[in-house]
């Protein structure tokens, strides 16, 4: 029997299934099977208007969401925000939303509402079209600085990180291909806690400038800085960060990771990605004019968009079964959350927190951030061209 032979039979055989008493039911499963060779479950789901025979169409359960509409919304927040994951993704939406209208066109209530309820595996399969897998590696420009190593301690035991304060910082090259000559360096800063993150730049990693760029940071800090966590690199292990550091009024810990253990810092090597090589690439920054336009980034958009817009893992439990671990981890925050709900925050410092917040846009942050960014790329463009004609 054809699939039309099929539908013709269906259509009449329907409406005397319905009608008919449970008794009666079964005669005639028995004879639509038969007849079309159909599996009894199966059968049952056709008759009851579940589902269409083979051949006929199979509508399925009706979707949840309206994809055509919420998908055009969906991909501008996921590239406001960087290509954030999916996980981090979910806690960001409810941030963004609500300064959706003002950015694009304004969006319906129910379409929001689909937007709020969007899981982690369906963002995933809705932006799987538009995903671009991009992987770049860098060059290592770590030398190391044993001239303080033995007035340095190792960090032997793990911070409390149950309060903010306590900083892992780390520096990236952008060299480009080659770590040959003069070029601009990125500090990079992020709280063990709360995960809140600065950057700074500086030209080359001289201990001056390292310094200078920490101090800046330590003064832009919601929070007081109780301890100094760095690589085995001498831009950290110099005197005038130990005598910094010694003589600091709030008695601040410095201390240093073991040689050749990225792990030790991994929460700031995690953010030399993030913060930096995603929002500069691995381009090649050789003029000192480029460090101040770079700060000027740093130190207020990006910081901003960072800190009080992108929800940030952090991991709550880790156990080891056999040969793997199993890790858990606590629902997506931004840092400025975290701080929010802190008990080692006081009123005041909340108050100005939430002061601040109130008077951003993250989508008019974006728009500030791709803006300055072209003026860099800009100047980077000219010497390229420049360096091509020599």
């Amino acid at each position: 029997m054809g699939k039309h032979e099929k539908r013709a039979y269906l259509k009449q055989i329907k409406p005397r299934y319905k009608k008919a008493s449970k008794a009666e039911k079964q005669p005639i499963l028995d004879e639509f099977c038969a007849v079309c060779g159909y599996n009894r479950k199966y059968a049952i789901r056709v008759l009851n208007g579940r589902k269409s025979p083979k051949g006929a169409g199979q509508p399925g359960r009706k979707p949840t969401y309206d994809h055509d509409k919420i998908l055009q919304p969906l991909k501008r927040i996921w590239l406001a925000t960087d290509q954030m994951c999916s996980k981090k993704l979910t806690a960001a939406i409810p941030l963004w939303l609500p300064f959706y209208d003002e950015a694009y066109e304004p969006m319906e209530n129910n379409i929001q509402q689909q937007l709020l309820k969007l899981s982690p595996a369906t963002i995933d399969r809705l932006l799987k079209p538009t995903r671009l897998n991009a992987k770049a590696k860098g060059l290592s420009g770590t030398k190391p600085g044993s001239l303080l190593r033995n007035q340095i301690p190792i960090r032997t035991h793990a911070w409390d990180i149950t309060q903010p304060g306590f900083m892992e910082a780390d520096t990236v090259a952008h060299c480009g291909n080659s770590l040959a000559g003069d070029f601009v360096w990125s500090l990079t800063m992020t709280d063990y806690d709360c995960g809140w993150t600065e950057c700074r730049a500086t030209w080359n990693k001289g201990a001056h400038g390292v310094l200078e760029q920490i101090q800046c940071v330590e003064n832009n800090l919601p929070f007081t800085l109780k301890g100094f966590d760095c690589d085995n690199g001498s831009e950290f292990l110099n005197h005038h960060l130990v005598r910094y550091f010694q003589d600091h009024p709030k008695g601040v810990h410095f201390t240093r990771s073991r040689p050749y253990k990225k792990n030790d810092n991994a929460h700031v090597e995690q953010k030399n990605w993030t913060h930096v090589r995603q929002l500069f690439g691995y381009d090649r920054f050789d003029k000192p004019l480029l460090v101040d336009l770079m700060n000027d980034l740093y130190r207020n958009e990006w910081s901003l968009l960072q800190n009080y817009f992108c929800p940030t893992m952090k991991l709550k439990d880790k156990q080891r079964i056999n040969s793997k671990y199993k890790r858990q981890y606590h629902q997506p925050q931004t840092p400025y959350q975290r701080l929010m709900t802190s008990e080692h925050i006081n009123q005041e410092a909340k108050e100005k927190l939430k002061t601040r917040y109130l008077t951003l846009n993250p989508f008019t942050l974006q728009r500030q951030i791709q803006q300055k960014l072209s003026n860099i790329f800009q100047h980077i463009k000219v010497t390229s061209n420049v360096r091509q004609r020599l």
